[in-house]
């Protein structure tokens, strides 16, 4: 028997990590912004503005044993998740994008990165993991709560 398929994700555990994940994610930002003072750009400013509901969400939704959050959760991270690779890749490719008018930042420039770890970790890359995470936590809980639903059917 192999122990990785016996056991099983239970969806308090998905829906309690991904409210874990979004609570870092939140503390994670206020404490760049707040106590190191790095001054967040207008897209992380855009980010944020996904991240701090998921964690009020995530939270009730963990409380209440609620599923039916996902619906408006998943859109939540998805569109931060967007963000965040836009961010990741206008860093990245600043001259390409300010040649071309896509500039989006202030009052700071995104392309200033203020620590970077490994040689590739930024913020906006650990805003993009933190969304990802989420995604897949909530999606797979998604998909095991329509499997459930369909085996308890039969």
């Amino acid at each position: 028997m192999n122990p990785l398929t016996t056991y099983k994700f239970q969806p308090d555990f998905r829906l309690g990590a991904a409210w874990i994940i979004s609570i870092a994610a939140t503390l994670g930002s206020l404490y760049f912004s707040e106590i190191k003072g790095y001054i967040p750009c207008d897209l992380c400013w855009f980010q944020r503005i996904f991240m701090y509901p998921l964690t009020i969400l995530l939270g009730i939704a963990y409380y209440k044993k609620d599923l039916g959050i996902m619906k408006y959760v998943l859109p939540l991270s998805c569109i931060g998740g967007a963000i965040s690779v836009y961010h990741i890749a206008y860093q990245r490719f600043y001259s390409l994008f300010s040649n071309h008018g896509l500039a989006a930042c202030g009052p700071t420039p995104c392309n200033v990165n203020y620590f970077t770890w490994l040689g590739f970790i930024t913020i906006p890359v650990m805003a993009l993991t933190a969304f990802l995470l989420i995604t897949v936590l909530l999606w797979s809980l998604s998909r095991a709560a329509k499997a459930e639903g369909a085996s308890t059917e039969d």
